[in-house]
């Protein structure tokens, strides 16, 4: 059943009135959340449905390079992976995304110009977000104008810890009305926000905000995705397509790198969510080296063994 939540139609008229809100919402229960995320955790699929769920994973996945030492060659290398990543199998799917930072967005946009693949954009001072609201939106400005069709962006954890909670609702708001066309995901940082409580209110502030996608994590602190906070995220779009008739897409990001994991995830998301989120549009994996364990899981089902360590590229 849907988390029973106040009703929210004032609940961004001001600083109070966010805070009422969202303190407001129903207290998470610790332990029924997590072992409720174990025990779907535990579901076994047959061979056919194991086939099925790779291949939605694969094209689930945001391909990611975000390093210091990126280069414009080693984009366009995961652009060509994105767009064929297993080039003796040509069934299979395509990526959904490649995520780079913003001074790389025009490289991947023109590498996958055409392949359907989108060009996804971290901004807002990723991965911190220390800095000033002006640098934050020119930022995702130079992102769009470079070609990104999605903007990866990080809230303000020190507001939001602080109980600054419209100063992130507005900040979100701001990003969300230089994304143009580009959708939005906003990242949390889950492994900073302490409690499950904060998880589910920084997803309705997200929510509240006009995020397209709810994400986890940067992928750059100690504890990312888990089954756990995921599932609370899930819980959170679910009830909240319940009061308003508009979905929300979940990113768990940094972490999920088995073709196990994936499925584990996959689980969750039709046993909390139901089956409208899972397609690439509504779920994404934040992911660099999940793709190869998926590649050599789906050789391993169509051939019966396992390739050589050549069989898939370093990335």
């Amino acid at each position: 059943m849907p988390t029973t939540a106040p009703a929210f139609s004032d609940a961004t008229a001001s600083d109070s009135a966010l805070r009422r809100f969202l303190f407001g919402l129903p207290g998470v229960d610790a332990v029924g959340l997590e072992a409720r995320a174990a025990s779907l955790g535990t579901r076994s699929i047959k061979t056919t449905a194991k086939a099925y769920a790779i291949d939605l994973a694969i094209s689930m996945i945001d391909l990611t390079t975000l390093e210091g030492a990126d280069t414009p060659g080693k984009v366009r290398a995961l652009a060509a992976k994105a767009v064929n990543p297993d080039p003796t199998d040509r069934t299979t799917p395509r990526t959904a995304a490649v995520c780079v930072y913003p001074d790389m967005a025009a490289t991947a946009a023109a590498a996958l110009a055409g392949s359907g693949v989108k060009v996804a954009s971290v901004a807002t001072a990723f991965p911190a977000g220390r800095a000033a609201l002006d640098v934050k939106l020119a930022d995702v400005r130079d992102a769009v104008a470079a070609g990104a069709d999605e903007i990866d962006m990080v809230i303000d954890r020190g507001a939001f810890l602080s109980g600054r909670f419209l100063k992130v609702y507005e900040e979100i708001l701001a990003v969300k009305a230089e994304c143009g066309a580009a959708r939005l995901k906003v990242i949390f940082e889950t492994g900073e926000l302490s409690t499950y409580d904060n998880i589910r209110r920084a997803s309705w502030i997200g929510m509240l905000a006009g995020a397209d996608f709810i994400k986890t994590s940067t992928g750059k602190v100690a504890t990312n995705a888990t089954p756990a906070n995921t599932l609370l995220m899930l819980e959170a779009v679910r009830d909240f397509r319940a009061q308003t008739g508009v979905q929300i897409g979940v990113k768990p990001a940094g972490g999920i790198r088995t073709t196990k994991d994936a499925v584990k995830f996959l689980v969750l998301v039709n046993e909390t969510a139901g089956e409208d989120w899972l397609d690439p549009h509504w779920f994404r994996f934040g992911a660099s080296s999940l793709l190869n364990d998926l590649l050599m899981q789906r050789q391993k089902l169509s051939t019966g063994r396992y390739s050589g360590p050549d069989y898939v590229t370093v990335d």
